[in-house]
């Protein structure tokens, strides 16, 4: 399959991903706390998970390596945590665009850093004028978002 059709799935995750923290917000304040409705959100997406892992996966994997996984894999869960729980905290304050735009940032600034120094084993890509221009033009449009609510 070429990158266009990857493409295409990356962008309608993307654009999946703004339902989340709105309909979060709904369970947050129908149940009365946002950790309650994270806590049942991520248990919704483990159920689901395991499902398809039992159903396409066909049990594969083996969960004794568990060991073998470095200490610092546990940070992916606990960035899961907060992705859901700040989110519903976080996006009825600045709205679910901004909160997407400084989202996308974060990610750019933080992919930037691991391509750089080669983190988690990934290739070292180094930063260069054109990134640091795309991701320039990123946080300028945080700010016109931001500009644009007040």
């Amino acid at each position: 399959m070429n990158s266009f059709f990857y493409i295409t799935i990356a962008i309608m995750i993307g654009a999946s991903l703004a339902l989340q923290p709105p309909i979060n917000v709904v369970m947050a304040r129908t149940l009365g706390n946002p950790l309650l409705a994270a806590s049942i959100s991520i248990s919704i997406s483990f159920i689901f998970v395991f499902l398809i892992w039992l159903t396409w996966g066909k049990g594969a994997g083996d969960l004794t390596q568990i060991k073998e996984l470095p200490w610092w894999i546990v940070i992916g869960g606990i960035i899961g945590v907060a992705v859901v729980a700040g989110s519903i905290v976080v996006a009825p304050v600045l709205g679910i665009a901004l909160f997407f735009i400084c989202i996308v940032a974060g990610q750019l600034l933080g992919s930037t850093l691991i391509d750089q120094f080669g983190a988690f084993g990934m290739d070292v890509k180094p930063i260069n004028v054109k990134k640091l221009l795309g991701i320039s033009l990123v946080l300028v449009g945080a700010i016109l978002v931001q500009s644009s609510n007040t």
